[in-house]
């Protein structure tokens, strides 16, 4: 059994689950499908690429798939600012997904400037 908390694995699984119910949110209020699965899978691969990560075969492939997660972050965040942009989902929505996303963004910045270091 674990005792100590993975946050990384945590926030992201969370986010994923915000990005699901945004996802329904966007297709169904707003009638828009092709933003919508676009952030729909990058949103929820972060969260799976943590995941595969932590049962990497090796410190090279576990900061591989940490900076994947890092690039589906980013592009989470882009998709985030344009569905803002476009009033999909409105300032206040897109505040809360914001400060996670940047979060996110945040702790595998930190994961990844890890490897240089370990390099």
């Amino acid at each position: 059994m674990r005792t100590e908390e993975n946050i990384i694995e945590r926030k992201s699984f969370e986010f994923a689950v915000r990005i699901i119910n945004l996802y329904k949110f966007v297709v169904y209020n707003k009638n828009e499908t092709i933003l919508a699965k676009q952030i729909l899978r990058s949103g929820t691969s972060i969260g799976a690429n943590v995941t595969e990560a932590q049962k990497g075969q090796s410190k090279a492939d576990f900061y591989a798939k940490m900076n994947i997660a890092l690039k589906e972050a980013n592009e989470t965040y882009y998709w985030l600012r344009l569905l803002c942009a476009t009033d999909y989902i409105s300032e206040k929505e897109f505040i809360g997904l914001e400060n996670d996303i940047k979060e996110i963004i945040s702790i595998l910045v930190a994961i990844t400037k890890q490897q240089k270091l370990e390099n």
